[in-house]
């Protein structure tokens, strides 16, 4: 570990929270990792700092060290707690045994500057540093933003009530299952993902639930409408209310707790715990005081470049081009967020990347595992495979071209959907239709993987 390092780590400690591996001190061997070819007059930093030890931040430091890079890595961040997976907060009720992303020992064998309980307040690309929340600079020769979203609250009367909770960071998780001990009824407002699935725990342990929802069929918008039905269905079966077409009016309460939910149709539910899940917001603060182009979250290219030189952002947080030219998106997916990680990693020692992996997720709800691969757009032509009790299939089509596959048991299906995407296998809605037609058997066509002009000038650099 170099001396400046070392300072940084001993600043650092006064005002937060350093983990242990800060201390470590040991050559590290480069022998065991491959080495990178820069691009040609790309400058690599001596100094890297990655702020928000996320899926993506935590990525960013791993694929920087398998390149080969030498130099320091700082990875900053709010939270005091060793940097965890965040899917299963709401897959499950198991609070008590958060999931590392790494064991501590990996950050050490790593080297990486792990700097935790200490949020980034500061950025100044002029001066090349950043500021924290005790007040000490850490010099620094690129940055990467990682930092991820925040959980959007509603603006309505009776919101400051306790017991209105979100679900987002291992904190929330603690409140959340804390209350689902106390029993219910519960209230979920928003039947996205996370909501449902936590709808799914709470009826394993036989709670009252109700979802809030303001459009017609939950998850249309994200699985389309038949899937979404079928879904929905799955949990009416266990017992799950829903109020479609409706949203929040105001919250009722008594001595300071919430006891009532009133819906802009009328209705009045009665809970003892609301679980807010209304979507996200990107905190996109530090990038903005930095005067860095945020827009919906902070604008990057292809290979997480953002307007400012030598800053760089991953994960949640980044607005990126669509794959189809067709404007930008944020993507909230974990093997997402990995991946864009490494491919931040890579575009900051100058190697020629762009960031094209086909996007996949997953969702557990009872005993079902929703899985998608792709991005659909709207325009989009839909076909499905015809449903059973416990599997359903359907996919998205553009120019005679698989673009988007999900799923609920048919792993080996979406495997070949998978592949379809990737390698531009030409396909039909008639056979994508057929369960019939082996989509395996069609994964083993000749590919068209001939790139657009886009896509080459990309790759280009």
């Amino acid at each position: 570990m170099s001396d400046h390092s070392r300072a940084s780590a001993q600043e650092l400690t006064s005002g937060g929270f350093c983990y242990p591996v800060r201390f470590a001190n040991h050559p590290r061997d480069t022998a065991l990792v491959a080495p990178f070819t820069q691009s040609e007059g790309s400058m690599i930093p001596e100094r890297i700092s990655i702020v928000g030890a996320s899926a993506a931040g935590v990525s960013a430091a791993q694929a920087l060290r398998s390149h080969g890079y030498a130099g320091r890595i700082a990875l900053i961040d709010a939270d005091p707690r060793l940097p965890y997976e965040r899917p299963p907060l709401s897959k499950t009720d198991a609070t008590t045994a958060l999931i590392p992303i790494l064991a501590e020992r990996d950050y050490v064998s790593l080297d990486i500057d792990l700097l935790l309980g200490v949020a980034v307040t500061a950025l100044d690309r002029t001066a090349g540093a950043i500021t924290v929340s005790n007040g000490a600079s850490i010099s620094t020769d690129a940055v990467l933003v990682s930092t991820g979203v925040r959980a959007r609250r509603l603006q309505v009367a009776g919101s400051e009530l306790a017991n209105i909770l979100t679900l987002r960071d291992a904190e929330d998780a603690s409140q959340v299952h804390a209350r689902l001990a106390a029993g219910g009824p519960l209230v979920i407002v928003g039947g996205g993902f996370i909501g449902l699935e936590l709808a799914a725990v709470a009826r394993s342990h036989g709670i009252d639930v109700t979802v809030v929802e303001r459009e017609p069929v939950p998850l249309a918008h994200a699985i389309g409408g038949e899937l979404a039905a079928w879904l929905t269905h799955h949990h009416r079966a266990h017992g799950v209310r829903f109020s479609t077409g409706t949203t929040v009016r105001e919250f009722g309460g008594v001595d300071g707790e919430v006891q009532s939910v009133t819906l802009s149709d009328g209705t009045t539910l009665d809970a003892a715990t609301v679980v807010v899940g209304v979507g996200v917001e990107p905190a996109t603060q530090l990038a903005e005081s930095a005067r860095i182009h945020c827009d919906a979250g902070i604008v990057v290219d292809r290979g997480c470049r953002t307007s400012a030189e030598n800053v760089f952002a991953a994960g949640d947080i980044a607005s990126r081009p669509r794959q189809r030219g067709l404007g930008r998106r944020r993507i909230e997916h974990w093997d997402s967020a990995v991946r864009h990680g490494a491919t931040a990693a890579a575009s900051m020692l100058g190697l020629r990347t762009a960031d094209e992996p086909t996007p996949y997720f997953w969702s557990d709800q009872y005993d079902l595992m929703v899985q998608m691969f792709g991005q659909r757009e709207a325009g989009d032509t839909y076909v499905s495979r015809p449903l059973t009790e416990n599997t359903a299939l359907g996919f998205w089509l553009h120019g005679g071209l698989l673009q988007s596959a999900v799923g609920v048991g048919a792993s080996k299906d979406l495997r070949a959907a998978r592949t379809l995407i990737e390698n531009r296998i030409p396909v039909t809605a008639e056979q994508l239709a057929d369960p019939a037609v082996n989509l395996r058997s069609l994964a083993k066509k000749p590919s068209n993987l001939s790139l657009t002009p886009e896509e080459a000038r990309t790759c280009l650099g």
